[in-house]
């Protein structure tokens, strides 16, 4: 006996057939990680291998490069006469000596200090206090560096060119930033492709068409970097609180009681599952080739935060044509968590741990790449 079908499900039918040819569309993530250029799964190393070195310094710098990674990961800011320099804190005290070189103004913000300034700071020894275990001798007096300066770092191992992962670190304190950088980028030739006769130097590093990645919280900033840099692939960071991504619950930890940090982050859901979707659509409306969303370490700490590399979230960002690149992760338990859910690359202060973890390790240890490095 023939089938026969209501009007309805003839029409559900027709909707699901669309649906379902929309997403067989998009490539698989392997392809758009090609497209771009970008290794899968890609080794961000955030702020350097800051695990076993100060980070933003050139030992965290010098190191990551060393060990394989695929991305030297920095906040962008800009001194008070115009240097662009990696920091990821907007105040000085955390990082370097600056109460004791400039008491009056331990609190300035550091955008307020000129780069002759910045670089009379010390921002290692910080690193020997905190971690005692993983002190050396030659972190002590390790400096600020500009982006200059990184670059120049990127590039110094002929053996592996990491490319650059650049943030831009709160950008309303920053106007015209976007245009700083690419102009930085130019002249140093990272805008153009391998082999291509528009570059500035002689160089073409890290890895070809995917060798610079920008990145920004700011939905201002994402649209001034693709009106800057159309070309270069950029990433929509996913972040859970009032103005970003928003709350079930409505409330943002400062302002919430409570005292753990990690275990506030972890209960965080967006509202609603629109919620979510709206700002993938937006990443992929505004010209990025990616989200960077936050993730819950098994293990809790200060760089645990809300859950959204959730498998139907990375799901829903590759069925619109993006990559996942989650952070901060650094131990095998969460490396496997998010492979498993389908993220195409990780930030990592272990950059070590990470390669290994893929098997892509250095010949040679952390320890051994530090102490030839000077360390």
């Amino acid at each position: 006996m023939p089938a026969t079908f209501s009007p309805c499900a003839l029409m559900l039918g027709l909707m699901l057939g669309c649906g379902l040819a929309q997403a067989s569309e998009q490539p698989a993530p392997s392809a758009l990680a090609t497209r771009q250029g970008i290794p899968r799964p890609a080794v961000i190393a955030h702020r350097g291998a800051s695990y076993d070195a100060p980070e933003s310094t050139a030992a965290a710098y010098r190191l990551a490069r060393d060990l394989g990674a695929d991305y030297l990961e920095m906040d962008l800011q800009r001194s008070k006469d115009g240097v662009l320099f990696a920091l990821h804190d907007d105040n000085l005290q955390r990082t370097t000596d600056v109460a004791q070189k400039f008491p009056q103004r331990k609190d300035s913000p550091a955008n307020a200090f000129t780069m002759a300034e910045l670089k009379t700071l010390d921002a290692g020894s910080w690193f020997n206090q905190a971690y005692p275990d993983r002190a050396r001798p030659g972190f002590a007096g390790l400096k600020i560096l500009t982006l200059d300066e990184i670059i120049d770092i990127a590039q110094g191992n002929p053996q592996h060119k990491p490319g650059l992962y650049i943030e831009t670190k709160e950008p309303q304190l920053f106007p015209g930033i976007e245009h700083d950088l690419k102009e930085k980028l130019q002249d140093r030739g990272w805008l153009s492709s391998a082999g291509s006769k528009l570059a500035k130097s002689e160089l073409a590093v890290g890895q070809g068409k995917g060798k610079v990645v920008l990145q920004t919280f700011d939905k201002g900033s994402l649209e001034l970097l693709h009106e800057a840099m159309p070309k270069v692939p950029k990433i929509l960071l996913l972040w859970i609180a009032p103005g970003y991504i928003e709350p079930a619950s409505g409330q943002a930890f400062a302002s919430s009681g409570e005292t753990d940090k990690a275990a506030f982050y972890a209960r965080q859901q967006p509202k609603d599952p629109a919620e979510f979707k709206r700002w993938v659509d937006y990443a992929k409306t505004q010209g990025a080739i990616g989200t960077g969303p936050s993730a819950t370490l098994t293990a809790g700490g200060e760089q645990s935060y809300a859950d959204l590399v959730q498998p139907w979230m990375n799901q829903y960002t590759h069925d619109q044509g993006l990559l996942v690149h989650a952070y901060t992760l650094d131990d095998p338990v969460d490396f496997k968590k998010a492979m498993d859910a389908g993220v195409d690359g990780m930030f990592t202060n272990r950059s070590a741990e990470l390669l290994k973890y893929l098997k892509r390790s250095s010949n040679a240890s952390a320890t051994q790449l530090l102490e030839a490095s000077g360390y």
